[in-house]
């Protein structure tokens, strides 16, 4: 059941690439008012390609759940699958709403990476540990996910939005802060690569350390450790020695997968700028010039007005009937929960700007590319380098 699982996934991430080519062979058509593109054939066969390969994902959940006798959502691989799966799912229902097919060439390369990025994680089936064995794990987790999902979408339209509408033949704050934005994305495909090198390589390194409890603990690094761990010590000959020692707190393995993820993004995006002499939104700007920046606008606004409330049940107050229950409080200043807060926060900001304070077009942009940035640091940042009661997600 497990191989089946994973040959599920497999099959979707290999359908939702397929149908990112006939996504990018339908840009050219355009609808006769202009508010539109219209679904031609090619964006036909893009959404069904997209809807077998959500079919064969949510079977990869389904299996997964069946073998592991849990919902698989209970580590960083099982949530980030999770998370890219309903990414997909999101952007189908509004793809049938907008007929919009230039959103599935921004959107779904977007959930390729995310579920990329979570197989470089462990995938195998273990235990539950006991603050997870409830029912609130499937209703907590799966409904934050959902929302979070539905929220990504207001990134993807925004960002279509941006590299529409912002001036490349200038270089100003806008066009650099949307050449960070692509290169994040492709850190992410840097990481991506990099983590598949060292893995062919069979790359190990094994460090005795002192962990956060002062108590004696060995860890494995599966590429090399730029940093290392809490007075840690090498075991594996031939393997490459840190150069800097993290405190106890810090976990020294996910902060160093970070610093790989960043340096080898900086390497692909220097390498892209080297060969196409031009910014790499730029390169995108060709791609958009048929879209309705008004479109784009409103799906990315409505995006938030849906995923703002689920994100607000499944994040916050599930979660803290949840920790009411495992941990006798509904709220303890967890790292993961003041970045749960924080995105509340901002996207109800985001709601009132865009409510009371008339925001919209390019404003209301940069602020679904925020929140955006803000969910990713809450996936990645939090997950990977701040010990917390929430740990158990990075594993």
């Amino acid at each position: 059941m497990a191989q089946l699982s994973s040959n599920l996934l497999y099959t979707a991430f290999v359908l939702y690439l397929v149908s990112i080519v006939f996504f990018s062979g339908a840009i050219k058509a355009k609808s006769a008012d202009g508010t539109k593109i219209a679904p031609s054939r090619s964006a036909k066969i893009g959404i069904l390609i997209t809807i077998i390969g959500f079919i064969a994902q949510v079977g990869y959940f389904i299996t997964r759940w069946i073998a592991a006798g849990h919902a698989p959502v209970s580590n960083l691989f099982e949530f980030t699958t999770f998370f890219g799966m309903a990414l997909v799912g999101a952007f189908i229902v509004i793809y049938f709403i907008y007929q919009t097919p230039l959103l599935g060439l921004f959107t779904l390369p977007i959930a390729v990476l995310i579920i990329a990025y979570a197989s470089m994680f462990p995938r195998e089936i273990s235990p539950l540990i006991p603050a997870l064995q409830s029912d609130w794990l499937h209703i907590h987790v799966t409904t934050a996910a959902l929302g979070q999902a539905v929220l990504s979408i207001s990134f993807a339209a925004a960002l279509i939005y941006l590299v529409k509408v912002i001036d490349q033949t200038k270089s100003d704050k806008k066009t650099f802060w949307l050449e960070v934005i692509m290169y994040t994305l492709i850190s992410t495909l840097g990481f991506i690569i990099v983590s598949t090198a060292f893995s062919m390589a069979n790359y190990e390194s094994t460090f005795n350390y002192i962990d956060k409890n002062n108590a004696e603990d060995q860890i494995e690094f599966a590429m090399p450790a730029i940093v290392g761990p809490n007075e840690g010590e090498l075991q594996s000959e031939g393997s490459f020695q840190p150069l800097i020692e993290m405190p106890a707190i810090i976990n020294a393995k996910k902060l160093n997968t970070l610093i790989w993820s960043l340096g080898s993004g900086l390497l692909l995006y220097g390498l892209l700028r080297l060969i196409f002499r031009k910014r790499v939104s730029a390169m995108l700007q060709p791609l958009v010039k048929n879209i309705s920046a008004d479109l784009v606008d409103e799906i990315s606004y409505r995006s938030v007005l849906i995923g703002f409330p689920i994100f607000t049940l499944g994040a916050l107050i599930f979660a803290m009937i949840w920790a009411q229950i495992a941990w006798t409080r509904f709220w303890g200043w967890d790292p993961k929960e003041v970045w749960a807060l924080i995105t509340f926060l901002f996207y109800a900001a985001f709601l009132h700007l865009r409510l009371s304070k008339g925001w919209h077009g390019e404003r209301s942009a940069w602020l679904a590319v925020i929140g955006f940035a803000i969910m990713m640091f809450n996936l990645i940042a939090v997950n990977l380098v701040i010990a917390g009661l929430h740990s158990y997600a990075g594993s």
